[in-house]
């Protein structure tokens, strides 16, 4: 059995402080106290050094107390776009080819869980690589869409993806069910990596997105669009899309967000995996995307206003200014432009488990869900780059660092 203290514990939902939590065979078994102290985010009480207390076997076997002191308690990140087969190297479509790319993958999942998240969406792998990489505690959850639909030479084509008209989707959406993918992730426009597609020009019609999303639904499963433009985001959303990758508003030449398509977003089921999150290292950003940053931020503040439904996918892996492990960054993008503490901390948590189909086990503190937690130094609620400095992470009960 394992006891966490902590002085403040974010549920998922609210925060709380005075909570003790009990953990036996990598489960949440109690969390005891009941003080919700959202309302008053930086409130403290007082609470003993951090330290680890080993007691002597009982009925139950060893017991463990942690006491994590001066710090937050939350469960474990969640990041909803990924790619772990990307180097975040400045050549990743090269780094592809190297060898030892499945031992790789298994270093950018270790570094995900080092930052303190415990479960990955992987939107693109090449040949469902992914779907076979078994972590365990060394890693975190992976749920995966393998290779991208996409078309012919279309964005992401070198994964494996590639498929033409509304049979080749729906045999494409048929294969990933058969292999076990977790949900199905579909190029609607092009993308900026991939020479030869254009990310404000939809790859796909109407008819083939709505067999793709028809197709993913009769087997259970959510289907994303990539998608860099109104106009494809618009078509997955009349498709019946349960979610859009991006949603950045390009145009040829720069960023114009499409205000009454945000206000549809908003009044429908259709959930924004927002891209956000660039690491403070020495790389610069690729020079098209650094003449578009300051539209791209403000459609993040358009987004806010809008209260449009959305989680964090930080594309992680794509380049040097997203290594894995990128999320907390993120979640400070986010706040810098209007959004709440409290909802981006829901984002990443619960909010991000139900969207990716674990709410039952995942993205909570509460007796039942999985001991996948992250401690952090100091209050997010009240300083959000609190993310950045984890002080413990458990993945189903184990401590896997610090």
């Amino acid at each position: 059995m394992l006891t966490i203290r902590a002085r403040r514990l974010f549920d998922g939902r609210d925060m709380h402080q005075d909570r003790v939590v009990i953990v036996e065979d990598g489960r949440i078994t109690a969390v005891t106290g009941d003080t919700p102290v959202t309302a008053s985010a930086g409130a403290a009480v007082d609470g003993g050094r951090p330290g680890t207390v080993d007691f002597g076997g009982g009925p139950g076997g060893p017991s463990e107390t942690v006491d994590l002191g001066d710090a937050t308690l939350l469960p474990g990140l969640i990041d909803c776009h990924v790619h772990l087969a990307f180097d975040a190297g400045p050549d990743v479509v090269a780094g592809l080819e190297a060898p030892g790319l499945i031992d790789r993958m298994r270093d950018a999942a270790r570094r995900q869980l080092a930052a303190g998240v415990t479960t990955v969406r992987d939107l693109g792998d090449r040949d469902f690589m992914s779907l076979r990489l078994r972590l365990g505690v060394a890693g975190p959850e992976i749920l995966a869409s393998g290779p991208p639909i996409t078309t012919t030479k279309g964005h992401c084509w070198f994964l494996g993806g590639e498929a033409d008209g509304e049979a080749a989707v729906r045999e494409a959406v048929r294969e990933r069910a058969r292999r076990g993918a977790h949900v199905v992730k579909m190029m609607v426009t092009g993308g900026e990596m991939t020479p030869g597609t254009r990310s404000h020009r939809r790859q796909y019609g109407a008819a083939e997105l709505k067999a793709a999303a028809d197709e993913a639904h009769a087997h259970g499963l959510p289907i994303t669009g990539h998608s860099h433009c109104a106009e494809g985001t618009a078509y997955a959303l009349e498709a019946g899309f349960d979610s859009v990758e991006h949603c950045s508003f390009f145009t040829e030449d720069f960023v114009e967000v499409d205000y009454g398509l945000l206000a549809r977003l908003a009044a429908s089921r259709l959930v924004v995996s927002i891209t956000a999150g660039l690491a403070p290292v020495s790389a610069p950003l690729p020079p098209r995307m650094a003449l578009l940053m300051p539209a791209l931020r403000e459609s993040l503040r358009a987004m806010s206003a809008a209260r449009v439904s959305f989680v964090i996918g930080t594309d992680a892996g794509i380049g040097p200014v997203k290594p894995h492990g990128v999320l907390p960054y993120g979640a400070q993008m986010l706040v810098e432009h209007d959004f709440e503490p409290l909802d981006v901390l829901r984002s990443i948590t619960s909010g991000a488990a139900r969207h990716c189909r674990v709410a039952d086990r995942k993205g909570r503190i509460a007796p039942g869900f999985d001991a996948d937690l992250v401690a952090v130094d100091g209050d997010p609620l009240a300083d959000i780059t609190a993310l950045q400095h984890p002080l413990a992470v458990f993945r189903q009960g184990h401590r896997v660092s610090a």
